[in-house]
């Protein structure tokens, strides 16, 4: 035989030896996860429910999910055992503590603005320019605009009054009579 005819074979074999010993280390990595289960530890099952481990046998885990609550599970439904900050944190809503002595981010931006010294001082004594006109400008800016927009109005008003009704106009007031066409 060829060689190259062997090629695809000898490849598919590999692959297939690839995937069975990932899958193999996969399995054994979850089964001493399961062996180091303690009573106490924190733990997730496979179907997403959280709970504390109470006794560890052979093939079973009796679990305490709340007050008063024991269920007995196969150490197979067991996803993940979780670390003690963990559990805390998903199950009781305990933070624990912050490991690090840097500066904590504040929830409003005052103490950004809060500055020591002579530029805090320079900044307060000269008005800021927004754009904004003064409140006596207002007014009459207002009314000047008011007067255009009645004038514009009263213009288009006369100019519909003048126009004869359109054939259109015709039919909008006969579309809605009781007279059969």
């Amino acid at each position: 035989m060829n060689t190259l005819t062997l090629l695809p074979f000898i490849v598919l074999i590999a692959a297939m030896f690839l995937m069975t010993r990932s899958a193999k280390k996969k399995q054994q990595q979850a089964s001493d996860m399961r062996n180091q289960m303690q009573p106490g530890s924190g733990v997730r099952t496979i179907g997403g429910m959280y709970a504390t481990v109470k006794e560890v046998n052979e093939d079973t885990v009796l679990l305490d999910a709340g007050p008063g609550v024991e269920l007995l599970f196969a150490k197979n439904a067991i996803g993940a055992v979780l670390t003690d900050d963990e559990y805390n944190r998903i199950v009781h809503g305990i933070e624990h503590e912050l490991k690090s002595d840097a500066d904590i981010v504040p929830d409003d931006a005052s103490s950004l603005t809060e500055h020591d010294g002579p530029a805090d001082a320079a900044a307060s004594d000269q008005a800021v320019d927004l754009g904004k006109k003064d409140a006596a400008e207002e007014p009459a800016a207002d009314a000047k605009t008011d007067a255009e927009k009645a004038e514009k109005t009263d213009a288009k008003t006369d100019a519909k009054a003048d126009a004869e009704p359109t054939a259109d106009d015709e039919a909008k007031k006969t579309d809605g009579g009781s007279e059969a066409k």
